[in-house]
């Protein structure tokens, strides 16, 4: 029938079909072997089966990255080839504090590998490389000298006390100069050396230190490096806060004091009084019944100086104070500058041995070789001995101030001293700011720890929501991508005649501490007149440059006021010190407060009250 011819041409038809999808999926599969291509049978044998073997998906290998105990961030970046973004992101939710992780902080074995795994790689120890110890290239002052071989030396004393008490005018008619009248302001503001020949033919070498509260560590400086102080104290005025000051310098470093009661030629002075009010800090006179000379002078009289010279030479005889000659130059930094025509320039004592041209020294980080000495008149000279002050030409770098000066054999002696000097710093700055690190990492464990704690009756759901609501804003965008937040702000370029007064200046700005209202940020400071590479630096922080003592040139000028940088040239230390409270004080927001006086009470209003009740 048609309906049964109908259903076996459905059946053939199916199977011609599945016939030749079986064909199709076997000519796609990665290796085929089919025997008999020929599907219509023409002779060939059909008995041979198509074998299909199964793709092979290759499993892709993680990155390794080479690992040490402990690496920076910015090292880690650089081992995985990632930047260091990567790093910040891997450590998000971590006990790690990440306001305060900084490219070069130090990370430690667990943190390297935590951020590793979170970022889909694997670590490998890195070969430990055997790095040698250096060898200490250090320099040391020579052993003591032989005896035999000391001489006679001019005595090293520092004129120390107040301001305006009258330490540089006595200084002036001890050597017969003008230095009060040029100094700025009629005050001292650097230390001095000088060299005084008395009548009787004997020398002495004077420090003349400022008596202003800004330079106390000059004042130190000078106790350190002298044999006898002369505490000048004003009959007029009496022990003030500086003359306390230079009595404690004094017992400090264990020099003996020679009290030189100034200005008595004033009707108001009461030397008297002056030696009972010094018997509370410990220093008693000699009519007290004490073993400390008080002499009685006027410095701008020229009264009782020879009186006070003999006295100096007296106690430098009971000193014995003796010197080698021989061997490698000793000395020491009283203070340094920079001169257009010279270069560096150090003022220097020498306390051994004698300095001449062509010797090679250092102090410090820096070395020089001597190619020119000055005395203090500044003449040149050959050669310089104990006891010389003396100014020296020929630094590399400008030493620092209070820097102890040896002399060593060769150029190459002296770079390998200063190559070890730095990095002996380098380390040991390095291993400060690892302890500070590591510090600031515990204190963050600990709040982390108690914020775990706060957390702990959570579900790890609920703990995971409260710590990125906590953290939204630091996933919002890479901490490089961070805007800063706009804080009050105050940058500063210093810049002094000499090393001194910029010490002084950056003393004055440690005690700064009102950081919380107004960030105070030294950008730079150094010595020498203002450069354009300081205006650069000023129009790149926003800042002011300050110049104590020094000089800008009119292209200088011209180029700050074009940029609109504030140039605050001054000669007085005090003037420079009510600027910058000034400027500080205008950057800080005005506070208000409330201080009630008095109350009133109006009885008029009570009366009108009143009038209304009974109207």
């Amino acid at each position: 029938p048609l309906e049964t011819l109908s259903f076996l041409w459905r059946i053939k038809l199916f199977k011609a079909t599945t016939s030749s999808l079986v064909r199709c999926l076997s000519q796609v599969s990665v290796k085929t072997i089919i025997s008999g291509s020929d599907c219509a049978g023409r002779g060939h044998n059909n008995s041979q089966k198509t074998s299909v073997k199964p793709l092979k998906v290759e499993k892709q290998e993680k990155q390794e990255v080479e690992i040490k105990q402990s690496m920076s961030v910015s090292e880690l970046a650089q081992a995985m080839n990632k930047d260091i973004d990567h790093v910040y992101e891997a450590l998000l939710n971590t006990s790690v504090d990440l306001e305060h992780l900084e490219p070069n902080t130090m990370l430690g074995e667990k943190w390297i590998k935590e951020a590793i795994k979170r970022c889909g790689m694997k670590y490998k120890w890195a070969k430990i490389v055997e790095t040698k110890v250096r060898e200490n290239k250090d320099i040391q002052r020579q052993p003591p000298p032989d005896l035999a071989r000391l001489v006679n030396r001019p005595p090293v004393v520092t004129i120390m006390g107040h301001v305006d008490h009258g330490k540089t005018t006595l200084l002036d008619s001890l050597r017969k100069s003008q230095i009060a009248a040029q100094e700025a302001g009629g005050i001292t503001q650097h230390i001095g050396a000088f060299l005084v020949q008395l009548p009787s033919g004997e020398m002495i070498t004077f420090l003349d230190t400022p008596g202003h509260a800004a330079f106390s560590a000059m004042r130190a400086r000078g106790a350190l490096i002298t044999d006898i102080i002369i505490l000048v104290v004003a009959a007029d005025d009496g022990v003030m806060n500086q003359t306390i000051e230079s009595i404690q310098h004094a017992k400090k470093a264990k020099v003996p004091i020679i009290v030189a009661v100034n200005k008595c030629d004033k009707p108001q002075a009461d030397p008297k009084k002056v030696k009972r009010d010094l018997l509370a800090y410990d220093v008693v006179c000699e009519e007290l019944g004490g073993d400390v000379q008080a002499i009685h002078i006027s410095a701008l009289q020229g009264e009782n100086l020879l009186e006070l010279a003999e006295a100096i030479i007296a106690l430098a005889e009971v000193l014995e104070l003796k010197a080698d000659p021989l061997g490698l130059t000793e000395g020491t930094v009283i203070e340094s500058r920079t001169d257009k025509g010279k270069g560096p320039v150090t003022t220097a004592i020498i306390q051994r041995g004698i300095l001449k041209k062509g010797c090679i020294l250092v102090a410090g980080k820096a070395w020089a070789k001597v190619r020119l000495l000055f005395d203090v008149n500044n003449q040149a000279v050959a050669e310089a001995g104990p006891g010389t002050p003396v100014e020296i030409v020929g630094w590399k770098e400008l030493p620092s101030v209070g820097e102890e000066i040896l002399e060593v054999e060769s150029e190459q002696r002296a770079r390998e001293v200063v190559e070890w000097r730095t990095y002996t710093e380098e380390q040991n700055k390095l291993k400060e700011d690892q302890r500070v690190i590591v510090a600031n990492q515990m204190q963050h464990q600990e709040s982390y720890k108690k914020e775990r704690e706060r957390l702990a009756h959570l579900s790890w759901k609920q703990r995971k929501a409260v710590l990125y609501r906590a953290n939204k804003h630091r996933m919002a965008c890479r901490p490089s991508e961070r805007a800063e937040t706009e804080e009050l702000s105050l940058s500063l370029i210093v810049k002094g005649d000499v090393e001194g007064s910029v010490e002084a200046i950056l003393n004055i700005l440690e005690s700064y501490d009102a950081d919380e209202q107004c960030q105070l940020n030294i950008v730079h400071f150094g010595v020498g007149d203002i450069s354009e590479n300081d205006i650069n630096l000023a129009e790149a922080f926003s800042g002011t440059i300050y110049g104590f003592n020094v000089a800008a040139n009119k292209s200088i000028q011209d180029i700050a006021a074009k940029k609109q940088i504030p140039l605050k040239m001054h000669r007085v230390i005090y003037h420079l010190i009510d600027d910058l409270k000034e400027e500080l004080g205008s950057k800080l927001a005005p506070t208000t407060e409330e201080k009630i006086i008095g109350e009133v009470v109006c009885g008029t209003c009570r009366w009108f009250s009143w009038a209304n009740k009974h109207s």
